[in-house]
């Protein structure tokens, strides 16, 4: 079964890490996938602001579940590369979402972009991600 197949048929719990995260699927297909989660306090680093690396975490994400959406069912992807660009920050119980979409596919090599923004305010983005995935002969384990 493909990983986007799982995830149709499971919802977050196709990915150990979305349980971890409370990571919930929006939508995935065609290139694209959306995943939205709630900000916790154990998520916050010293001044009170979200961790950059949890930005940086659910936009790969959702930027991996949308690649996933249009590679064979036995190829897999790992990152390569991944800039982020970190706007605003926002502090326990904010309602995120993140929305990913291919840029690129080319042979070897699949470009994508995300960004997160408030659940309530899709105009608001908080973070941006760029990143480029290396296509692999192996799937899901």
């Amino acid at each position: 079964m493909s990983y986007p197949e799982e995830m149709k048929k499971k919802g977050k719990d196709a990915n150990p890490f979305f349980c971890l995260m409370g990571i919930e699927p929006v939508y995935f297909g065609d290139g694209k996938a959306a995943l939205s989660m709630t900000t916790r306090p154990d998520m916050l680093n010293g001044v009170g602001w979200l961790q950059g690396g949890v930005y940086f975490a659910l936009i790969d994400e959702s930027m991996a579940l949308a690649i996933c959406t249009i590679i064979d069912d036995d190829q897999g992807i790992a990152t390569i590369s991944a800039t982020t660009d970190y706007y605003k920050g926002v502090g326990a119980g904010a309602e995120l979402v993140a929305e990913a979409h291919v840029v690129k596919r080319g042979h070897k090599i699949i470009f994508a972009e995300g960004t997160a923004h408030l659940k309530d305010s899709p105009e608001t983005i908080l973070a941006k991600t760029s990143a480029s995935f290396l296509i692999t002969g192996c799937g899901k384990k």
